[in-house]
């Protein structure tokens, strides 16, 4: 059996003023000082894919506009609502006032596996994702609520911070979307 691929137009994608209208899963994305600008924008369409409410942007994580951002992101930082703060420990706390549940994803004591982590409907969640080759920060681990881990099967300890933003995003989108 031939299987056409789908041209742009028929994949029917909601335009930017859409997407910004749009009912969005209650997660907000936190990257703590991510170096790569492609990871950044990778992050950025994996938010647009799956509706995440905003990504903050922390440290010394790169800002659009960016052309680095946008080789990766491809226009998706001009539709997911982003903002930046110099310190992801403010941050973190400030989502917390508002009623967030934060977690670190990191491999950590205590840290829960993605698959056994129990989520609910109505709450509201962010999860913060680390620097490339140090991870999310011991004191914003600190002031997290938890720590969530993906289990590895491999040699590696690690997986590169957009493809494991990817799983997790995905992972959340599925369990918290109406």
């Amino acid at each position: 059996m031939k299987r056409r691929k789908l041209k742009l137009e028929e994949l029917n994608r909601i335009t930017v003023e859409e997407f910004r209208e749009a009912k969005k899963i209650p997660l907000v994305v936190v990257l703590d000082n991510v170096r790569s600008r492609h990871n950044i924008g990778s992050v950025f369409r994996t938010g647009d894919a799956f509706r995440v409410e905003e990504i903050l942007l922390c440290g010394i994580t790169g800002t659009p506009p960016d052309v680095e951002i946008h080789k990766t992101a491809l226009g998706a930082e001009n539709s997911v609502k982003w903002r930046y703060s110099e310190q992801t420990l403010l941050a973190v706390e400030a989502l917390k006032a508002e009623g967030y549940t934060v977690f670190s994803i990191e491999q950590a004591e205590s840290s829960v596996l993605l698959e056994e982590m129990q989520l609910e409907k109505g709450k509201k969640y962010a999860v913060i994702f680390g620097h490339e080759v140090y991870g999310v920060a011991q004191q914003v681990i600190d002031a997290s609520d938890g720590c969530i881990e993906i289990p590895q099967y491999g040699t590696k300890h690690s997986l590169n911070v957009s493809v494991t933003a990817g799983i997790v995003i995905w992972d959340f989108f599925q369990r918290l979307r109406d």
